[in-house]
């Protein structure tokens, strides 16, 4: 059975005490009363040594936002994967729609970064979506196979087993556009169809594939309830325990 996952991804949000405030508040209530699905937090790589020592990652597991895609060496201001793992995180996330337009991340240095993440032993997070205009002339299914293609179908089997795939339309992330539950559905059955295509069907039923798109507690349980979602990247709504909390609860409808 593959997992349920409500991973929640911080961006450049939360100083260092506040980022320990919520995840140990996060951390007393998932302990109280425990998920109905895997949940991880990835916090900016300052957060992390300092939340590891606390957090029980048998209940919510931590991640990175980011990692380089060089082993080490004279990078200054870059943060390796052996450097992620070293502070205690399992994840990390890679190919965010932020990261591909902002600092212009290519298919090939994604699919480094990829490479280094597995070998340091971290599960991958990896986006994948469409922008606005490249879902008004329906080429969404073509795009996200390009970026499948680009930097993770390379992996062999056992490896692409550590790889969780997150849909995000770049054009529903902090627009409060969401895609429909249909369109959601649509798309996530057709990448694990992909998936089916390279892996074999086993595979393709073992990915978790999660929603990642101005999702929140109001749309969650509509979106969770369709076959080939199976949880979601969680941006602004990770930021309060209690957005977040709402949106893992809906996995106990």
């Amino acid at each position: 059975m593959r997992k349920k996952i409500v991973a929640g991804n911080w961006k450049m949000n939360m100083n260092l005490q506040d980022g320990i405030a919520l995840a140990k508040e996060l951390n007393e209530t998932l302990t109280a009363e425990k998920p109905n699905c895997g949940v991880v937090i990835c916090t900016p790589f300052i957060h992390l040594a300092s939340i590891a020592q606390f957090l029980n990652q048998d209940i919510i597991g931590l991640g990175a936002e980011n990692c380089a895609d060089k082993e080490k060496g004279a990078f200054t201001g870059e943060v390796s994967a052996e450097m992620v793992k070293s502070t205690g995180a399992q994840y990390v996330i890679l190919g965010h729609s932020e990261r591909r337009e902002y600092y212009h991340e290519t298919p090939e240095i994604l699919k480094e970064k990829v490479l280094l993440a597995l070998k340091n032993n971290l599960k991958v997070i990896f986006c994948i979506g469409e922008t606005l205009e490249e879902r008004e002339a329906n080429r969404q299914n073509e795009i996200v196979k390009a970026e499948l293609e680009g930097s993770v179908f390379n992996l062999s089997e056992e490896e692409f087993k550590n790889i969780v795939i997150a849909y995000e339309p770049i054009w529903a992330i902090g627009t409060g556009k969401t895609a429909t539950a249909e369109q959601a559905e649509e798309i996530h059955a057709y990448i694990r169809s992909i998936i089916a295509d390279r892996y074999g069907k086993q595979v393709a039923d073992d990915t978790s594939i999660l929603y990642g798109g101005s999702c929140k507690a109001s749309n969650a349980p509509e979106l969770f309830a369709k076959p080939d979602i199976d949880g979601g990247l969680i941006g602004g709504a990770s930021l309060k325990a209690a957005d977040f909390k709402g949106i893992i609860d809906a996995w106990k409808a």
